[in-house]
């Protein structure tokens, strides 16, 4: 299907973005686990060299992560390009185009009353569990 080059292209953004900082990260988490177990094999460099730019020891976990992680932002890109979910991802931003924001003001306010209801409630639950456990205490171990 054929899209406007705009349309929806913060939202498609935002999302590929985001999924691709996810996948780094757990490529990232592969790398180091993969040379934790088994650190003579798969942990260790190739003859000494290293990766130009970073200086990481080029080892077989390191290829690994590197192949996961270009296998997987084909994947991100051809699964985001589906019909299916470039017109979710339009349609998403075409919705919050119309959300009407609040303003700092709104925001400041919201804030005051969500911080004094959440100091209220913790009052009430430590109250509430100093009585209970004192009252529990009491007729569970027979004191007066």
């Amino acid at each position: 299907m054929a899209y406007r080059k705009d349309q929806g292209r913060m939202a498609r953004m935002a999302t590929y973005w985001s999924l691709a900082i996810l996948l780094a990260y757990g490529c990232v988490q592969m790398r180091a686990e993969l040379t934790s177990w088994m650190p003579d094999s798969v942990g260790a460099g190739i003859n000494g060299m290293t990766v130009p730019v970073v200086g990481l020891p080029l080892s077989p976990a390191l290829i690994i992560a590197a192949a996961a992680f270009g296998l997987g932002l084909l994947f991100l890109s051809r699964t985001l390009e589906k019909p299916k979910n470039a017109d979710l991802l339009i349609e998403t931003e075409s919705e919050l185009r119309k959300v009407t924001w609040p303003t700092l003001d709104e925001t400041i306010d919201g804030s005051i009353v969500v911080m004094v209801v959440v100091i209220f409630l913790m009052g009430f639950m430590a109250g509430a569990d100093y009585v209970l456990g004192e009252v529990f205490g009491r007729i569970i171990t027979g004191r007066a």
